[in-house]
């Protein structure tokens, strides 16, 4: 492999490293999954990502797989920024902004750039991209883009893909495309072509006519939000136009590798309206996120009171004069962004009246450092599972699920008793808005019985969501950890054509392979022995 490597080094403006060191820090990232890759590379720019595309085609042309895997910082909680053979490692130098419109509301970034050096550069031209992560310090727009990512903002505003207007993308033969809508026309001229991207283009126009039925029966999940999958039925309109840029966007760079993407923004208001809410129980919570969604409010989060109970034992200055024992069953996070003063005052009021007929007790800020204090009760999330005293860690495997908006509170009690039956303690919290619900179950991976029951609680936790009419990842994407379950999710029909786009993008299976579809890969063999994320302590690590 280093005569590879050498080869490559040679031919290429970024660094090429196949060292142990780098190869072992490179064999994991956010999940609890493992896998060392062959050698490490640092594009410099597109043109370094297109050589070493066609460099891979054409060893498998002969016969010879060497995958590859395109990687931002490494915070994907379902393994899919790890691989076996290349590692493209973006932000070491293609993490630049290329161009900002304001006037258009226009951004052409690199897929390496952080997403909070972005969202501070457009939040001065009074922009911002709202589908920000929890780990907007850590992660890149190249993975957001790979994701699908979403977050606390996604209720009001929408997930990744609704904020992607275009894409340079490097296909898996080398070629590079741009993709956008399309007309008819314009479709046809592109299906003329005799090119890797002609009989894309052919091929997969072909493959949504003939079964344009069953992709437009899943077309509108029960769900709010959903990240798993390809999105098929959004790729070709009713009129005949056609644009691969929502099918891109959250394929985990298995279709092909982002070079360049170009963003559209929302205006930005640091004025916000926060109410705190805290609610005795469950029935109380289901009603009070139904009425408070009627207000349209930009955020709707909670935690519940096992989490802050957990935080009492691990950090129990945290919480400190702004939250008081005993804790309330569900604490609820509700935001107001209107762009006038008059509309969120109106809705202020509104949800005050609402408040009193549930006698619950809140607390309402508009001054920026209080509101500060007061999501502190939804970052508390990070201070308990990023908790490393003990051989136990919280361990991201089942903790992303989301089920239908009417059905959030049966699945908080369904998780309640998937934890008690396993004896394992308990902490949900989440965005409550899209009954999109986050927990880590606290194991030692160093136990053979922790690791067994690693895939025992995920076939246990995912047979519940899928029976609740829900989706297995609403934002952090299938991965490794999560592709067994997409054929469960979508049925067998759906799920051979994922496998077909998955063929004619990427007809020697060397992008990402073993990342959204099964390739029945060892999942047990790549369980780590043990769980940590030491870059994770660069920053504050919000879930």
């Amino acid at each position: 492999m280093n005569k590879i490597a050498n080869y490559l080094q040679e031919h290429l403006h970024g660094e090429v490293l196949a060292t142990a060191e780098v190869r072992r820090y490179f064999s994991t990232d956010a999940s609890v999954l493992t896998l060392t890759p062959s050698m490490v590379i640092y594009p410099q720019n597109t043109n370094d990502v297109r050589k070493i595309v066609r460099f891979t085609w054409q060893l498998a042309e002969k016969g010879h797989i060497l995958p590859l895997t395109p990687r931002g910082h490494g915070s994907d909680l379902g393994g899919a920024a790890i691989g076996k053979g290349i590692v493209l490692v973006f932000p070491a130098h293609m993490n630049r902004i290329l161009e900002l419109n304001v006037k258009h509301r226009q951004i052409r970034v690199q897929p390496g750039i952080n997403y909070r050096a972005l969202q501070q550069t457009v939040e001065s031209h009074g922009l911002f991209l709202p589908p920000y992560p929890s780990s907007i310090d850590r992660s890149t727009i190249g993975g957001a883009i790979a994701n699908n990512t979403a977050g606390e903002k996604t209720l009001k505003y929408g997930a990744t893909r609704e904020y992607v207007e275009s894409l340079e993308v490097v296909l898996a033969n080398g070629e590079l495309i741009q993709t956008n809508r399309l007309t008819k026309r314009e479709l046809n001229r592109k299906k003329g072509l005799t090119t890797l991207e002609g009989d894309i283009y052919r091929q997969l126009d072909g493959l949504l006519i003939d079964n344009w039925e069953l992709i437009q029966a899943h077309a509108n999940p029960a769900v709010s939000k959903n990240s798993s999958g390809y999105e098929l039925a959004s790729v070709k309109h009713k009129d005949g136009s056609f644009d691969l840029t929502p099918l891109i966007v959250g394929s985990q760079g298995t279709l092909g590798i982002v070079s360049e993407a170009i963003l559209k923004l929302e205006s930005y208001n640091a004025n916000t309206t926060l109410f705190a809410i805290f609610l005795e129980g469950l029935d109380d919570a289901s009603e009070a996120i139904a009425q408070i969604l009627k207000l349209k409010p930009s955020a709707l989060e909670m935690v519940d009171g096992h989490l802050l109970a957990l935080l009492r034992k691990t950090n129990s200055a945290w919480l400190k004069g702004v939250i008081e024992e005993p804790y309330p069953a569900i604490v609820l996070l509700a935001e107001f962004d209107d762009a006038g003063h008059r509309q969120q005052n109106t809705k202020s009021k509104k949800l005050e009246k609402l408040l009193k007929k549930f006698t619950a007790r809140y607390k309402i800020s508009t001054d920026f450092e209080e509101q500060q204090r007061l999501w502190s009760i939804r970052r508390s999330a990070a201070i308990v599972t990023a908790n490393g005293d003990s051989d136990e860690r919280a361990v991201p495997i089942i903790e992303d699920g989301v089920v239908p908006k009417e059905r959030l509170t049966e699945f908080i009690e369904q998780i309640y008793a998937l934890f008690k039956r396993n004896h394992l303690e308990v902490a949900v919290w989440g965005h409550a808005g899209d009954a999109n619900l986050h927990l880590q179950p606290f194991l030692d991976l160093s136990k053979v019985g922790d690791r067994q029951k690693v895939f025992k609680l995920m076939d246990e936790y995912y047979d519940i969501v899928l029976s609740m009419g829900g989706s297995t990842c609403g934002e952090h994407n299938d991965g490794r950890l999560r592709a067994p379950y997409l054929k469960k999710s979508y049925g067998p029909e759906m799920y051979e054509l994922f496998k077909q786009v998955k063929h004619i993008f990427d007809p020697h299976g060397t992008l990402n392979p073993g990342v959204k579809l099964d390739d029945g890969s060892d999942l047990v063999a790549m369980l780590r022995h043990e769980y940590s994320i030491p870059s994770l302590a660069d920053h504050f690590p919000h879930i």
